[in-house]
């Protein structure tokens, strides 16, 4: 199976934090399964470690690519599709991270991995 892990799911995978659900680690972790990011998180952690919110995945975001192939996690690239659905998502989710991680599963037609409750309202299968 194919699924997009939201920001935190990765950070939490990455850090070994125990917020991160066990449905959650065990899907990470099966070889059988495909677990993606999407492009959109390293903009999201980067901002936040610039920022000072996120310091622990200073990290991470350094070594993104080198880190995400060595996990076997692959990364999923924002296309022109995906852009166009993240802007035109009705409701009133006002992230912009969150509404192209529910675009790229809509249009890939894969579950997210994610805590995050909001999600819902748009369709998209969450799994946590």
């Amino acid at each position: 199976m194919r699924c997009l892990l939201d920001t935190h799911a990765l950070i939490w995978w990455m850090t070994n934090d125990p917020h991160l659900s066990r449905t959650a680690r065990a899907l990470i972790k099966d070889r059988d399964n495909i677990s993606l990011v999407s492009t959109v998180s390293a903009w999201e952690i980067a901002t936040k470690v610039r920022l000072g919110r996120l310091p622990a995945a200073a990290d991470l975001i350094r070594d993104f690519v080198e880190t995400l192939t060595r996990e076997r996690i692959k990364i999923l690239a924002v296309t022109a599709e995906h852009s166009i659905r993240a802007g035109l998502l009705p409701g009133p989710h006002k992230d912009p991270f969150d509404r192209m991680l529910i675009a790229q599963a809509l249009a890939e037609n894969i579950p997210i991995v994610s805590n995050d409750r909001a999600l819902d309202g748009y369709g998209v299968k969450r799994l946590w």
